[in-house]
């Protein structure tokens, strides 16, 4: 049996989710107050000088900080079915299906919030090492739950959970620098749908 291990934003799907995620999920007073909060950030991001782990750890506690969970939860059960299907990489999709119908252990790992890829893994079958975040009562606090799972922290989860040498071959598929980690785990490397070195 392999393992293969896919990212899931601009892997599977055509772009980063959790931005869509954020609009569907927070209220329209947090989303209104979080233009003007964020537009510098979000400009230092694009020139380069803000890491994507900063922006999200701000994000996530300006947008999620005292909201109830079970109202993310539900949020994100809705963005699996109604909004997930429509942003999915067909030839992606497609490759996942065919590890799947060689018997190949399938497993998704992603930066993304477990509130959605929760509820999509369990429609495809997939194991799951995602980002969660922290809640205390019934609350969430709008902080992590441990390390945000990219970079390093990705093939660290991987390792921590799978024996690697009790499979014939790792495959691994990603497209950005924060999957390069994983892939290094694998004998089998894709990167933006092309196999390389």
């Amino acid at each position: 049996m392999n393992l293969a291990l896919f990212d899931f934003d601009g892997t599977l799907t055509t772009h980063e989710t959790m931005p869509d995620f954020m609009r569907q999920a927070t209220s329209p007073l947090r989303r209104a107050l979080g233009i003007p909060v964020f537009a510098p950030m979000l400009a230092g991001y694009k020139l380069g000088l803000v890491k994507g782990t900063t922006i999200r750890n701000a994000v996530a506690i300006f947008g999620f900080r005292g909201v109830p969970a079970a109202h993310i939860h539900a949020a994100g059960e809705r963005f699996a079915v109604e909004y997930i299907p429509n942003v999915l990489r067909t030839e992606a999709m497609q490759r996942l299906a065919w590890h799947q119908a060689q018997g190949d252990k399938v497993v998704l790992v992603s930066g993304g919030f477990d509130f959605y890829l929760a509820p999509w893994c369990r429609q495809h079958g997939l194991d799951l090492i995602c980002s969660t975040l922290e809640t205390r009562g019934n609350r969430l606090t709008g902080r992590y739950q441990g390390a945000q799972c990219v970079g390093e922290e990705k093939a660290r989860r991987v390792r921590e959970r799978y024996a690697l040498a009790a499979y014939d071959q790792c495959y691994a598929y990603g497209d950005t620098h924060e999957d390069e980690a994983m892939l290094t785990l694998a004998q089998r490397k894709f990167y933006r749908g092309l196999e390389i070195a």
